[in-house]
């Protein structure tokens, strides 16, 4: 138990602490007992969603599904920076979309970080693209955001219908971050190579890890192509194909099964946050999130959330920043709640706060030995934060 404890990190203890903080307001009575109660109830299905697709994915990672695309698409790119450019903003926006960005961060910086080694690849360009469109690729479906969930709930949208409102603002957002990509960390001033070494591909050491592979990647694309008609039970479609890499793990590998699987620091933040969110509401929160997006139920009132949203993002954390919001937002505006959250799926690349995603990625680097420079990482994710979020809610009143 102990030793346990000696591995909490600093992240991990703020995260406890906010679940704490939640609890007291609760027990103080400054948060009433049956507004937390339906806070509650409204997040049980995105935590099943959320700890079953964390599972999934990293058991994936496990079974090499993640190295092996990755390794397939430098061979194919073949030594050609502009064609892993566009391959891998492919892989990474693909991730973020379909499984959600929290596996981008998780999952994907690691294995790319991991390839840029063999293939002798600057390591900034590839932490970079995973890190921004791990947040500017969210927007297409509810899955692909913990934000994007709780919207689609408030405005009624089922899958279908939520990408018919997104599409555009999604691929907006990854056009202005594919160029700011690779203007500032793409292009061959800034990568030092003109070409890099094409890995080996990897491939299944035996049977049992083929088996792995397979089922795995087979429980994806069946959780993928579920998507679409599961409506509000995406968390126990997210399960069942958790379920079934579990299954074959238990066979072939239980070693891999371990407590650690379950991302509970992520439970313990979302469940914190929506006790903590709620009391500061209830204090004055509302009443600056109100003044900063006003009562404009047009296109100015759009981009006034959209930019409050994103400001607050990286004041805070987009999470509190969305709830905030959502919380003056009338119901029925619903251009002006997706445009907030435009603003806290795309904004929050400015600072490293800013999102969990961008956390995570930057932890990853940090252990990885790879160092991004703080103040162009503020100044490029400025420029990306602000002209991403500008043409994104653009599009959504195109959309509208």
């Amino acid at each position: 138990m102990r030793e346990q404890l000696r591995r909490v990190s600093v992240l991990d203890a703020v995260r406890l602490g906010l679940l704490a903080a939640g609890l007291l307001c609760v027990a103080t009575g400054w948060l009433p007992r049956a507004e937390a109660a339906d806070n509650m109830r409204r997040i049980a299905p995105l935590l099943l969603f959320l700890g079953s697709v964390i599972v999934l994915a990293e058991l994936t990672r496990r079974a090499k599904v993640f190295d092996v695309i990755a390794h397939r698409l430098a061979i194919i790119a073949g030594g050609n920076y502009v064609a892993l450019f566009l391959l891998c903003v492919l892989f990474a926006s693909t991730t973020t979309t379909v499984l959600n960005l929290d596996t981008t961060a998780v999952l994907l910086t690691p294995v790319m970080l991991a390839l840029a080694g063999p293939a002798r690849i600057a390591p900034i360009p590839l932490a970079m693209t995973t890190l921004w469109l791990a947040n500017t690729a969210s927007l297409l479906l509810p899955v692909s955001n913990l934000t994007n969930l709780l919207a689609a709930d408030r405005v009624a949208l089922d899958a279908t219908g939520f990408a018919a409102r997104m599409w555009l603002p999604q691929l907006l957002s990854i056009l202005v971050t594919m160029i700011c990509l690779w203007c500032w960390y793409w292009r061959r001033s800034q990568r030092g190579a003109e070409r890099y070494d094409v890995p080996e591909p990897v491939r299944p050491a035996d049977g049992r890890e083929r088996i792995l592979l397979y089922t795995s990647a087979g429980a994806c694309v069946l959780f993928v192509a579920a998507i679409p008609f599961v409506g509000d039970s995406i968390g126990y479609a997210a399960l069942g194909a958790a379920v079934l890499v579990v299954a074959a793990f238990a066979v072939l590998d239980r070693s891999a099964l371990r407590f650690s699987l379950l991302p509970w620091q992520l439970l313990v933040f979302v469940a914190g946050l929506f006790l903590v969110v709620p009391t500061l509401s209830r204090y004055g929160l509302s009443d600056v999130m109100h003044g900063l997006i006003g009562d404009d139920s047009g296109a100015w009132g759009a981009f006034r959330a959209a930019a409050a949203g994103a400001g607050l993002s990286n004041v805070v954390n987009n999470l509190p920043a969305y709830t905030a919001g959502e919380a003056v937002i009338p119901t029925g505006e619903r251009n002006q709640l997706l445009a907030l959250l435009i603003g806290t799926n795309v904004g929050p690349v400015v600072t490293p706060w800013a999102s969990l995603a961008t956390l995570l990625c930057l932890e990853f680097c940090r252990t990885h030995a790879v160092r991004i420079p703080m103040r162009k990482f503020v100044l490029t994710g400025l420029v990306l934060a602000v002209s991403g979020t500008g043409l994104a809610v653009a599009g959504l009143l195109i959309t509208g």
